[in-house]
């Protein structure tokens, strides 16, 4: 293994996740060789959710310093030169830059809310659902404000382009993270040229640029997107070990890593990532009949069709919850690790009744748009009657998890008759083994697949597109199933009747309780 990192024989994927920063170093057969990683946290600044351009920097040097720490205590070598860099991060969002490359508002994460009106009215021009965290509907939003930095963009891109114009200084992004920035024609592969003039029309006299000007280039899975300067390498590790002149594959979104990190890029697969927020994406065959408020049409990174539920909120209500388990058990003297909390708690989960017994949950730390829930506040609610025990309490929050996530598959699956042959789990919330996987299967009434590599992450997702780069001459498709999951092992849960008839009733009396949280969203400021 030393002289394979000694000869750059390897590939690096960076991922920013909402609370993480990882990085993860592979072998050429994509087998993870270490990694490394970097906590950080979202900021509530003047009503947006934002992290500064400080915190991705040093997030970024932090996670790379940590594997390479890793490296040089397993293996004995510093690492200093790598094959292929991939850079990938949360889709969506908002960064205006000016011909400066100064930052022209706060960075607007996918969490915010803030563009929704103008997301409506793109909706009704473009025939097609728009997102309130697109870039395009941040971008509209801030023409329509007159907010005064419009005037000087020069560039906008995300935060997964941001990373990858600092270490490159090419403003390009992959064509699923274009996808969650404006919408996409698969049969170009490219932002949509009609779309392009509407919205161009809609601007006209409000603003010195037309969409094209301003947008990243959209580049495919195996397409060249530049390589790590001086500069770029120098910022990435400022020990200053790290060789400049390394290839780097287009930068992603965390949806498209996803995708690649769970083989689900072929039409009739899907994944579920499931973190902070949490999102499933199905391959589609076909257009959906309708436009679905819940639904983001978005692309795989080779510019596939995808049918994508993506909710704001996932695990870190359940988190605050399990960390509060954690304190209790602390003042008693019976201190428990993270790893054993979870896994003690969620196993717990499996022993209470399967529709929680009358007890109910609302994750809603953030808005969500899937539920029209405007701001966050989670809410516990029960019936007198109910068993609130531990079983029921943990069952229900993770329910609760998956609870708009449903609300949206539902719309797919049963309402446009989506076909999905498998799905595949992803992310920390799998990481127990059996738990989450069997609630996920009862929530879609689907079999559900948690590869051994599932706690990786995107980063790992991310590694192996940067190692493509280097077999673009095969779909990327084929390269998966023949380069990378031929031994991959994996676990599959079937739905059980039972399970699926609680959490069809647990959902029944999730969706009526809906105007609690709504009354809260108003009431309780």
């Amino acid at each position: 293994m030393k002289k394979i990192i000694e000869n750059g024989k390897t590939a690096l994927g960076i991922e920013f996740g909402s609370t993480r920063i990882k990085a993860v170093l592979v072998d050429e057969k994509n087998a993870p060789i270490a990694s490394g990683s970097h906590d950080w946290e979202n900021r509530h600044v003047g009503n947006i959710w934002t992290y500064t351009l400080e915190d991705i920097i040093s997030g970024m040097q932090s996670a790379y310093a940590s594997l390479k720490r890793e490296i040089e205590n397993k293996y004995g070598v510093t690492l200093c030169s790598i094959g292929a860099i991939g850079i990938s991060a949360m889709m969506h969002g908002y960064m205006p830059f000016d011909k400066n490359d100064k930052l022209l508002s706060d960075f607007r994460t996918w969490r915010n809310n803030t563009a929704a009106n103008a997301a409506e009215k793109l909706t009704a021009l473009f025939g097609c659902h728009i997102p309130a965290r697109w870039s395009v509907a941040h971008l509209y939003q801030a023409i329509s404000d007159g907010e005064k930095h419009v005037k000087d963009i020069s560039y906008i891109t995300t935060l997964a382009g941001y990373v990858h114009y600092l270490l490159t200084g090419k403003k390009v992004v992959g064509v699923g993270e274009a996808s969650g920035m404006f919408p996409i024609d698969p049969a170009a592969k490219n932002y949509d040229g009609d779309m392009l003039v509407k919205f161009d029309m809609l601007i006209k006299d409000k603003v010195p640029f037309t969409a094209e000007d301003v947008l990243p280039k959209v580049l495919l899975a195996g397409e060249n997107a530049g390589v790590l300067t001086d500069v770029g390498a120098k910022l990435l590790d400022p020990e200053n070990d790290l060789r400049p002149g390394v290839p780097l594959c287009p930068p992603e979104g965390d949806a498209g890593t996803g995708m690649v990190a769970t083989n689900a890029i072929k039409p009739r697969t899907g994944n579920v990532s499931a973190g902070t927020s949490v999102f499933a994406m199905i391959v589609l065959e076909n257009g959906l009949k309708k436009t679905h408020p819940e639904i983001d049409i978005v692309t795989t990174p080779t510019g596939e069709l995808v049918g994508m539920v993506h909710c704001n909120n996932c695990t870190s209500d359940l988190n605050a919850w399990i960390n509060l388990f954690g304190e209790f058990a602390e003042l008693i003297g019976a201190k428990k690790s993270g790893p054993e909390l979870f896994e003690l708690l969620y196993n717990k989960a499996l022993e209470g009744e399967s529709d929680c017994g009358g007890l109910m949950s609302y994750n809603y730390v953030s808005n969500e748009h899937v539920t029209s829930v405007r701001h966050g506040r989670p809410l516990f609610v029960r019936k007198a009657d109910a068993k609130l025990d531990i079983s029921n309490f943990m069952r229900t929050h993770l329910y609760s998890a998956f609870g708009a996530l449903k609300v949206g598959c539902d719309i797919m699956l049963i309402d446009e008759g989506v076909k999905l042959d498998r799905i595949t789990g992803h992310g920390g919330i799998f990481k127990t083994e059996g738990v989450a996987q069997s609630i996920l299967a009862a929530a879609l009434n689907s079999p559900v697949t948690v590869l051994k590599t599932a706690g990786e992450g995107g980063a790992w997702g991310m590694a192996i597109l940067a190692n493509y780069l280097s077999h673009g001459d095969k779909p990327l498709e084929d390269y998966l199933d023949n380069d990378v999951f031929t031994e991959q092992d994996g676990v599959t849960v079937a739905p059980d009747t039972e399970s699926v008839k609680g959490f069809n009733e647990f959902i029944k009396q999730y969706i009526n309780g809906l105007p609690i949280v709504r009354e809260a969203v108003e009431k309780f400021k």
